[in-house]
Protein backbone atom coordinates (compact mmCIF):
# COMPACT_ATOMS: atom_id res chain seq x y z
CA UNK A 1 0.00 0.00 0.00
CA UNK A 2 2.86 2.30 0.80
CA UNK A 3 4.38 1.50 -2.61
CA UNK A 4 1.12 2.47 -4.32
CA UNK A 5 1.09 5.75 -2.47
CA UNK A 6 4.72 6.45 -3.37
CA UNK A 7 4.04 5.61 -7.02
CA UNK A 8 1.08 8.01 -6.98
CA UNK A 9 3.20 10.82 -5.65
CA UNK A 10 6.04 10.17 -8.09
CA UNK A 11 3.68 10.08 -11.03
CA UNK A 12 2.96 13.84 -10.53
CA UNK A 13 6.61 14.78 -10.06
CA UNK A 14 8.07 13.04 -13.05
CA UNK A 15 6.96 15.54 -15.63
CA UNK A 16 9.82 16.48 -17.91
CA UNK A 17 11.36 19.80 -17.13
CA UNK A 18 11.67 22.14 -20.08
CA UNK A 19 14.47 24.60 -19.49
CA UNK A 20 14.78 27.59 -21.66
CA UNK A 21 18.42 28.01 -22.29
CA UNK A 22 19.97 31.31 -23.18
CA UNK A 23 21.59 31.49 -26.54
CA UNK A 24 25.01 33.02 -27.01
CA UNK A 25 23.43 35.93 -28.86
CA UNK A 26 21.08 36.67 -25.95
CA UNK A 27 23.92 36.40 -23.45
CA UNK A 28 26.05 38.86 -25.43
CA UNK A 29 23.10 41.23 -25.89
CA UNK A 30 22.34 41.31 -22.16
CA UNK A 31 26.00 41.64 -21.16
CA UNK A 32 26.85 44.39 -23.63
CA UNK A 33 23.56 46.20 -23.02
CA UNK A 34 24.07 46.15 -19.25
CA UNK A 35 27.66 47.29 -19.49
CA UNK A 36 26.79 50.05 -21.95
CA UNK A 37 23.91 51.22 -19.75
CA UNK A 38 26.17 51.31 -16.69
CA UNK A 39 28.91 53.23 -18.51
CA UNK A 40 26.38 55.76 -19.83
CA UNK A 41 24.65 56.08 -16.45
CA UNK A 42 27.71 56.94 -14.35
CA UNK A 43 28.47 60.28 -16.08
CA UNK A 44 24.75 61.05 -16.40
CA UNK A 45 24.21 60.53 -12.64
CA UNK A 46 27.25 62.70 -11.88
CA UNK A 47 25.90 65.52 -14.04
CA UNK A 48 22.44 65.19 -12.51
CA UNK A 49 23.87 65.30 -8.97
CA UNK A 50 25.99 68.33 -9.87
CA UNK A 51 23.00 70.21 -11.30
CA UNK A 52 20.72 69.65 -8.30
CA UNK A 53 23.38 70.09 -5.61
CA UNK A 54 22.19 73.56 -4.48
CA UNK A 55 18.69 72.19 -3.99
CA UNK A 56 20.00 69.42 -1.74
CA UNK A 57 21.91 71.80 0.55
CA UNK A 58 20.41 72.24 3.99
CA UNK A 59 18.82 75.66 4.34
CA UNK A 60 19.56 77.77 7.38
CA UNK A 61 16.82 79.62 9.19
CA UNK A 62 17.63 83.20 8.19
CA UNK A 63 20.89 84.62 9.38
CA UNK A 64 20.86 87.77 11.45
CA UNK A 65 23.43 90.52 10.94
CA UNK A 66 24.64 92.95 13.61
CA UNK A 67 23.73 96.43 12.34
CA UNK A 68 23.80 99.08 15.08
CA UNK A 69 23.88 99.69 18.83
CA UNK A 70 20.44 99.78 20.39
CA UNK A 71 21.17 103.17 22.04
CA UNK A 72 21.44 104.90 18.65
CA UNK A 73 17.84 104.09 17.74
CA UNK A 74 15.27 106.83 18.28
CA UNK A 75 11.68 107.40 17.21
CA UNK A 76 13.03 109.19 14.12
CA UNK A 77 13.88 106.59 11.40
CA UNK A 78 17.55 106.40 10.48
CA UNK A 79 19.08 104.65 7.52
CA UNK A 80 21.68 101.96 8.17
CA UNK A 81 23.65 99.97 5.64
CA UNK A 82 24.93 96.47 6.28
CA UNK A 83 26.42 93.57 4.38
CA UNK A 84 25.05 90.08 4.38
CA UNK A 85 26.85 86.96 3.15
CA UNK A 86 24.75 85.13 0.54
CA UNK A 87 25.19 81.80 -1.21
CA UNK A 88 23.17 81.55 -4.41
CA UNK A 89 23.86 78.17 -5.94
CA UNK A 90 27.60 78.17 -6.56
CA UNK A 91 27.92 81.96 -6.32
CA UNK A 92 28.87 83.55 -2.99
CA UNK A 93 28.67 87.29 -2.45
CA UNK A 94 28.41 89.98 0.23
CA UNK A 95 25.87 92.48 -1.13
CA UNK A 96 25.05 95.66 0.75
CA UNK A 97 21.55 96.17 2.16
CA UNK A 98 19.87 99.19 3.68
CA UNK A 99 17.20 99.49 6.37
CA UNK A 100 15.26 102.29 7.99
CA UNK A 101 15.44 101.52 11.71
CA UNK A 102 13.29 103.30 14.29
CA UNK A 103 11.61 102.83 17.64
CA UNK A 104 7.81 102.57 17.41
CA UNK A 105 5.24 104.18 19.68
CA UNK A 106 5.10 100.85 21.56
CA UNK A 107 8.84 101.15 22.34
CA UNK A 108 9.80 98.24 20.10
CA UNK A 109 12.50 98.62 17.47
CA UNK A 110 11.50 97.88 13.90
CA UNK A 111 13.31 98.05 10.55
CA UNK A 112 11.76 98.73 7.16
CA UNK A 113 13.10 97.91 3.74
CA UNK A 114 13.70 101.05 1.65
CA UNK A 115 12.45 99.33 -1.52
CA UNK A 116 9.23 100.95 -2.73
CA UNK A 117 6.46 98.40 -3.31
CA UNK A 118 5.36 100.20 -6.47
CA UNK A 119 8.28 99.64 -8.86
CA UNK A 120 11.27 99.02 -6.59
CA UNK A 121 12.83 102.48 -6.28
CA UNK A 122 14.43 103.54 -2.98
CA UNK A 123 12.34 105.53 -0.52
CA UNK A 124 13.75 108.16 1.84
CA UNK A 125 12.48 109.50 5.12
CA UNK A 126 11.23 113.08 5.30
CA UNK A 127 12.82 114.18 2.02
CA UNK A 128 9.78 115.82 0.43
CA UNK A 129 8.36 118.97 2.09
CA UNK A 130 4.95 118.12 0.64
CA UNK A 131 4.84 114.89 2.74
CA UNK A 132 6.45 115.69 6.11
CA UNK A 133 7.32 112.77 8.41
CA UNK A 134 6.70 110.20 5.70
CA UNK A 135 8.75 107.93 3.48
CA UNK A 136 8.66 109.29 -0.06
CA UNK A 137 9.59 107.58 -3.31
CA UNK A 138 11.00 110.10 -5.82
CA UNK A 139 10.32 107.87 -8.85
CA UNK A 140 6.52 107.92 -8.95
CA UNK A 141 5.41 109.81 -5.83
CA UNK A 142 4.49 106.90 -3.56
CA UNK A 143 4.54 107.77 0.12
CA UNK A 144 4.27 105.79 3.35
CA UNK A 145 3.70 106.41 7.07
CA UNK A 146 6.45 105.89 9.65
CA UNK A 147 5.26 102.27 10.07
CA UNK A 148 5.48 101.72 6.30
CA UNK A 149 1.75 101.88 5.55
CA UNK A 150 1.15 102.75 1.91
CA UNK A 151 -0.77 106.03 1.43
CA UNK A 152 -0.64 106.55 -2.34
CA UNK A 153 0.51 104.89 -5.56
CA UNK A 154 2.13 101.79 -3.98
CA UNK A 155 -0.18 98.76 -3.66
CA UNK A 156 1.41 97.34 -0.48
CA UNK A 157 3.15 98.60 2.68
CA UNK A 158 6.95 98.59 2.91
CA UNK A 159 8.43 95.23 3.85
CA UNK A 160 10.11 94.89 7.22
CA UNK A 161 13.19 93.07 8.43
CA UNK A 162 13.05 90.55 11.25
CA UNK A 163 14.63 92.28 14.25
CA UNK A 164 16.50 90.73 17.15
CA UNK A 165 18.04 92.64 20.06
CA UNK A 166 21.01 90.94 21.69
CA UNK A 167 23.64 92.33 24.08
CA UNK A 168 22.65 95.92 23.27
CA UNK A 169 22.88 95.53 19.49
CA UNK A 170 20.20 95.43 16.82
CA UNK A 171 20.40 92.43 14.49
CA UNK A 172 18.45 92.32 11.25
CA UNK A 173 17.26 89.11 9.61
CA UNK A 174 15.34 88.23 6.47
CA UNK A 175 12.78 90.58 4.91
CA UNK A 176 9.14 89.67 5.34
CA UNK A 177 5.77 91.33 4.63
CA UNK A 178 4.92 94.19 6.95
CA UNK A 179 3.03 93.09 10.06
CA UNK A 180 2.94 96.52 11.75
CA UNK A 181 0.16 97.88 9.54
CA UNK A 182 -3.04 96.32 8.33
Amino acid sequence: MADEMNQGIHSHEEKPIHRREMSRRQFLSYTLGGTGGFLAGVPLMSMLRFSVDPILQKKTAGDFVKVVEETQITSEPKSFKFQKHQVDGWYESDPEFEAWVAKGSDGKIFALSPVCKHLGCTVNWNNNPQYPNQYFCPCHGAHYTIDGKNLAVAPLPLDEYQVKIENGFVYLGPVEPNTRVK
